[in-house]
């Protein structure tokens, strides 16, 4: 007999209603969140979810020592997430994504000033084309882009940090835009939406932002030739009224693919979407286990256990292809959803590095209670930080709160409008006193000494860190899959919410 998801969560109900009804009623179950938390929890295993890691160590191994995005070892976590994902009876969907599989700059760049007067700037002195710009060449007025000149400490520059930055630029200028705030990237995608035929980024013009130097930001889809360039030449630039230049990159990009991996419940309103994601490509130095196959595993063993239950909301799982050269992977995806797909997700969880060896429980600033670094997320981001809360404080457990500094998969989300929340463990960052005194470990030691090196394998993750934070993962899945009373009806969008976090 098929069962619909109001009838499958009756009967869940009504199948631990006796074990909960001799429950002493400090632990009794108030709702179908706490029915569907309490079996998940208990179906979600430490154990298991090491068993994906594991078998990650092994295609690593296997696979030249990395699981990066463009390689077998990649393909390889690609195919084992979906084979247990069919195996549990999802549909599983492959989406290519892009990134830079090679760039080469075959000349030095040029940037000539041919009006008023002219200029010949010195190139990998004075400026540097910014890696991986695509090749081309245009002669187009330059248009300044809310410079912020003279230079001052705070604030930074937010320029071209926002869509609505370009508001009034002419398709078919070169874009003058300044360092600061956001990261280059932002910058350089809203420079392409604008259209700009060309992108000159200068340095700040602070203390110790001045000089320009040789970048990789892993950002090619502004679709037009960019340089990075001295404060001096950027502030030259800004001053002559009318300024046109010539803009010359002699480059050779070749891109490759690689798969996001996208699978959702078979229950659950599709026009209310939970929607629960990790990276799983790793960096090339080493296997990438707790960064980022510890968050991959766990949401794995959370799907494969919640596969079965019935939800009021849908639940989506993703595997980000490409996170660690531009979270490439979520920004595509992100980007590909129509204003109507976008507006039925209705929040984000993001799990990257759960199981660091020196670990600290980090819940991501949802409202920005501690007024410092980047802004709160969007509406509902908060009630998410409080969900994790609620775990962790049931568990008598401490937590502290970390940034939206953009180094993850939630950005593009947050960017659009769409409330992010998740867990983080800690990476090259240094641990506290204060924090070895609430979560143990050392104080004055990396979160997780291996971040990004060849020994981040399987003897690089903290066991009690996994299993803790696997149970909220279950947790914070379940209780939103039936109850999303919390999360208000979200508004904003892509083009009227902007995130501010992670600078260059």
């Amino acid at each position: 007999m098929r069962v619909t998801p109001r009838k499958g969560l009756a009967a869940l109900v009504a199948a631990i209603a006796l074990p909960l009804a001799l429950t002493p009623p400090a632990h009794a179950a108030t709702g179908l969140d706490d029915v569907l938390s309490k079996i998940l929890v208990k179906r979600v295993k430490g154990t298991n979810v090491k068993k994906h890691l594991d078998a990650f160590q092994a295609i690593a191994t296997a696979n030249g020592g990395n699981r990066a995005a463009g390689t077998a070892g990649y393909d390889a976590s690609r195919d084992y997430v979906a084979k247990q994902l069919r195996k549990a009876g999802y549909r599983v969907t492959f989406q290519p994504t892009d990134f830079v599989e090679k760039w080469v700059e075959n000349n030095p760049p040029a940037l000539d000033l041919t009006a008023p007067g002219s200029k010949t700037w010195v190139p990998n002195q004075d400026f540097y084309t910014f890696q991986p710009s695509p090749a081309g060449e245009v002669t187009a007025q330059v248009q300044a882009v809310d410079l912020r000149l003279p230079p001052t400490p705070t604030p930074t520059s937010t320029s071209g940090c926002e869509a609505a930055d370009f508001a009034g630029f002419v398709a078919g200028r070169i874009a003058l835009v300044q360092r600061g705030t956001c990261s280059f990237a932002t910058k350089v995608r809203n420079a392409g939406r604008a259209g700009a035929a060309g992108l000159i980024i200068f340095n700040e013009g602070q203390p110790g932002r001045t000089e320009a130097n040789p970048l990789d930001i892993g950002e090619w889809r502004g679709g037009a030739p960019m340089v990075y360039a001295d404060f001096a030449v950027g502030n030259e630039l800004a001053a002559a009224a009318g300024a046109t230049v010539r803009l010359k990159v002699d480059s050779t990009l070749t891109l490759g693919k690689s798969d996001n991996v996208l699978a959702e419940t078979r229950h659950g309103d599709p026009d209310k979407v939970v929607m629960v994601g990790s990276h799983l490509d790793g960096v090339h130095e080493g296997a990438g286990i707790n960064d980022n196959g510890s968050g991959s595993a766990a949401i794995l063993e959370t799907a494969l256990q919640i596969a079965k239950l019935p939800v009021k909301h849908k639940v989506r799982f993703a595997w980000w292809a490409s996170e660690e050269i531009g979270l490439l992977g979520s920004d595509q995806y992100v980007e590909r959803l129509s204003a109507a797909e976008r507006d039925r997700i209705r929040l984000y969880l993001n799990f990257d590095m759960i199981g660091s060896p020196n670990y600290a429980i980090k819940l991501y600033d949802g409202d920005n209670s501690d007024q410092t670094g980047s802004p709160a997320g969007p509406p509902g981001s908060d009630q998410i930080e409080k969900q994790f809360e609620r775990f962790y404080d049931g568990r008598k457990l401490g937590h502290v709160g970390t940034d939206f500094d953009g180094r993850s998969d939630y950005g593009p989300f947050i960017a659009a409008g769409i409330p992010a929340g998740g867990i983080f463990t800690g990476a090259e960052g240094i641990k506290t006193p204060a924090e070895a005194a609430l979560f143990g470990g050392t104080a004055g030691v990396a979160y997780d000494p291996c971040y990004h090196a060849a020994c981040d394998d399987i003897s690089n993750v903290n066991l009690t860190a996994l299993d803790v934070n696997a149970d909220a993962i279950a947790d914070s899945t379940a209780r939103f899959a039936v109850n999303l009373r919390s999360i208000p009806q979200r508004t904003a969008t892509a083009d009227t919410f902007a995130a501010k976090g992670g600078t260059e």
